[in-house]
């Protein structure tokens, strides 16, 4: 199992420092990240954190899934990898 977790429907207040202290109530938190929107600069609502064990990453899932964080449910999950899809052939 990864130790990497996606967190979603996070606060959009939440921080990465926010979001790295409450994940090391579980265990060690290698990295944490709020992902943003480009233009508006303004979180996305998700964001990831990487536990140091396997161990400390299923506890996290099961600690934080489903957990009341701000007034919102959060979804804690395994990260998947970032799919990739070949570029789009322009219809010239």
């Amino acid at each position: 199992m990864p130790t990497k977790i996606f967190v979603g429907n996070m606060p959009y207040a939440m921080t990465k420092e926010d979001l790295s202290k409450l994940f090391s109530t579980v265990g060690t938190v290698n990295s944490a990240s709020v992902i943003f929107d480009r233009e508006t600069r303004r979180s996305r609502g998700f964001g990831f954190v990487e536990m140091s064990t396997e161990e400390e990453t299923k506890n996290a899932i099961e600690t934080f899934h489903e957990a009341e964080v701000g007034g919102r449910k959060l979804i804690v999950s395994e990260a998947r990898e970032k799919k990739t899809e070949p570029p789009k052939e322009s219809a010239e």
